[in-house]
């Protein structure tokens, strides 16, 4: 199946570790929405909002690693699944429930998503607006 990772997913090493039979496909934006952290533990999250977009990555997962993801997640608590479509294929994010106000994140989580921007070499612009809201 296909995932779309955006916030500490994006770093290879760590994605690796994680799903073991993860495949980095390529960078896409997904549109109409914003990045941003939340929650008491910081973490990426994504927003609808209009003419905005997230960078980020797709990759190839498979029904083991979708459960190793899920339990990563802390699926259905924390986060929730939400579909999109790129290019007519059925694409698989996760956002979170509760929609609680920014928090910076720590700067440990913000060093594993910035590397994850190099690894899938994604424009840091959008990273740093997400930063200063």
């Amino acid at each position: 199946m296909l995932y779309f990772a955006y916030g500490s997913n994006l770093n290879h090493f760590q994605m690796k570790r994680r799903c073991k039979d993860s495949i980095f496909l390529k960078k896409i934006n997904l549109k109409n929405f914003r990045l941003t952290f939340r929650s008491k533990y910081r973490a990426a999250d994504i927003e609808p909002k209009k003419n905005s977009i997230v960078p980020g990555a797709l990759f190839e997962i498979s029904k083991s690693d979708e459960k190793k993801l899920d339990v990563y997640e802390d699926f259905p608590i924390l986060y929730k699944k939400y579909y999109f479509y790129y290019y007519g294929k059925k694409v698989m994010t996760y956002t979170m429930t509760k929609k609680t106000k920014f928090r910076y994140p720590t700067e440990r989580y913000l060093n594993i998503v910035k590397r994850g921007y190099k690894d899938c070499d994604l424009e840091n612009k959008y990273l740093i607006k997400a930063l200063n809201q």
